[in-house]
C-alpha cells in the first residue's frame, strides 16, 4: 500500500465510526420528531402488572447470568477473590456499565472494586477482556443466526436489503467459529491487538464462553418480548434488539438514550403503532436498566461505607 493510500486508510478509520455515529444520531432525531408522547403513555398504562412482574424476573436473573461471566475470567486469571464477590462485582458494575456507559462501569467502576479486593490492575483487566468476550462471542453467533434466518425488516431510512443482512450474518457465525477454532486447535495461545493481549482458553472454555454469551442475549431477548406479549414474534424482538445493541455501541450515547427508541420504531414499527412499540420499550429500558440500577446504588453506597469503616479501624 502507498504512503498516500495508508494514510487515507487511517483517516478513514478514525472518522468511519463516528460518521456513522452521526448519521444514527440524526435518524434518531427525525424519528422523535414524529412521536405522539401522549399515545405512548396511554399505551404503557395499557401493559399488565403480569408483563411487567415477568420482566423484572427475567432481568435480574439476566443480570446473575451476565455476572457469571466474570467466574470465566476468576478461573482463567487464577485470582483468589471468592465467588460470590466476583459476582456482586460484576453485576453492580454491569449496571452503572448499561446506564453510565462503558468507561464508568465496565472499567473504572470495576477497577475500584476488584483492587478494592486485592487483585492487580493488569489481573482485573484480564478478567474484563475476557467477559466482554464472552458477551460479544455470544453476540456474534446468535445474531448471525437471526440475520441468516429472521433477518429484520427494517423501514425508511434504516431500510436494508435481505441479502446484505445475510452476508453479514454469515460473516459473524464464522468469526465465532473462527474464534473457537484457535482456543480449540491453535498453537498460539495468545491473541494481540494494538500493543494489548489476551490469553486464549482452552476449547472447553471457549465453548463455555459461546454457550453463556449467547444464552445472555437470548434472556435479554425474552425480556422485550415478554412485554411485547403475543402482538410480535419473539425472533423479531431479537433481532431488534440485536441491532440496536450496536447502535448504541457505535453512538457512544450512555444507556443508548433515544437510539434503542429508535431502533425498535424502524424495525418493528411496521408490525404495531409507533406508540405501542416505543411505550414497551420504555417498560423495558425500566426493567432491565432502571431497575436494577435502583439495587446497584445502595449496593455501591455499602460497599464505599465498608471500605472507609475498615480504612479507619486500621
Amino acid at each position: 500500500m502507498s504512503p498516500v493510500a495508508q494514510q487515507a486508510w487511517t483517516w478513514f478509520k478514525r472518522l468511519a465510526p463516528w460518521a456513522l455515529a452521526a448519521l444514527v444520531l440524526a435518524l434518531v432525531a427525525r424519528q422523535a420528531r414524529t412521536v405522539e408522547w401522549p399515545a405512548v403513555w396511554l399505551a404503557l398504562q395499557a401493559l399488565s402488572i403480569v408483563q411487567l412482574l415477568t420482566a423484572a424476573g427475567l432481568a435480574l436473573l439476566s443480570y446473575g447470568l451476565v455476572a457469571s461471566f466474570d467466574l470465566i475470567g476468576r478461573r482463567l486469571t487464577g485470582h483468589t477473590l471468592s465467588a460470590p464477590r466476583t459476582l456482586a462485582t460484576a453485576a453492580i458494575s454491569y449496571a452503572f456499565n448499561l446506564n453510565f456507559g462503558a468507561l464508568v462501569g465496565g472499567f473504572g467502576l470495576r477497577l475500584r472494586l476488584y483492587m478494592r479486593g486485592g487483585l492487580s490492575a493488569p489481573t482485573v483487566a484480564q478478567v474484563i477482556a475476557h467477559s466482554m468476550v464472552t458477551n460479544w462471542l455470544g453476540y456474534l453467533w446468535v445474531g448471525g443466526v437471526v440475520l441468516l434466518w429472521a433477518p429484520p425488516r427494517l423501514t425508511g431510512d434504516w431500510a436494508q436489503s435481505d441479502i446484505a443482512l445475510r452476508a453479514i450474518g454469515a460473516a459473524m457465525i464464522a468469526l465465532a467459529l473462527v474464534y473457537l477454532a484457535l482456543c480449540g486447535w491453535s498453537r498460539q495461545r495468545e491473541l494481540s491487538w494494538h500493543g494489548h493481549t489476551l490469553a486464549l482458553p482452552g476449547g472447553r472454555v471457549a465453548l463455555l464462553q459461546a454457550l453463556l454469551g449467547g444464552a445472555s442475549w437470548l434472556l435479554i431477548g425474552a425480556i422485550a418480548w415478554s412485554l411485547f406479549g403475543t402482538r410480535i414474534d419473539y425472533p423479531a424482538v431479537l433481532g431488534a434488539l440485536l441491532l440496536a445493541a450496536v447502535a448504541g455501541v457505535l453512538t457512544h450515547v450512555p444507556a443508548g438514550l433515544g437510539v434503542l427508541e429508535a431502533v425498535f420504531v424502524a424495525t418493528l414499527g411496521n408490525r404495531l403503532p409507533a406508540t405501542e412499540v416505543l411505550a414497551t420499550v420504555l417498560a423495558y429500558r425500566a426493567a432491565y436498566y432502571l431497575m436494577p440500577l435502583a439495587l446497584a446504588l445502595p449496593a455501591y453506597a455499602w460497599s464505599e461505607a465498608a471500605a472507609r469503616r475498615g480504612r479507619r479501624a486500621e
